[in-house]
């Protein structure tokens, strides 16, 4: 909730002097501004320009895992053996996932 810090402070005898109707008056101002809104919904009406690529193709050129690379147990990506940290039950853990 935002503060105005410029605005004048309450003494304590004005913040007795608030009355029940007021309080609950202010409450409910402040539950009327609160947006209830299906952020799915919202992402779903919201498309960047030039952002259609139903008509692309992509093309990647996959390696298979080289000799000098393991696959880490905990995160399962490809990463060289300069990254090993140590084997865990026999399976290799990158050192990203050891720290």
């Amino acid at each position: 909730m935002a503060t105005d810090y410029d605005a004048p402070r309450k003494n304590e005898e004005d913040l007795n002097e608030d009355s029940i109707e007021e309080l609950k008056a202010r409450r409910a101002e402040k539950n009327a501004a609160v947006v209830d809104e299906d952020e799915t919904e919202a992402a779903e009406g919201f498309e960047l320009p030039g952002a259609d690529l139903s008509g692309e193709e992509l093309s990647v050129r996959v390696l298979p895992r080289q000799a000098d690379e393991f696959t880490c147990w905990k995160c399962f990506l490809v990463h060289h053996r300069s990254q090993l940290a140590y084997e865990e039950d026999g399976h290799p853990v990158c050192s990203e996932c050891a720290g």
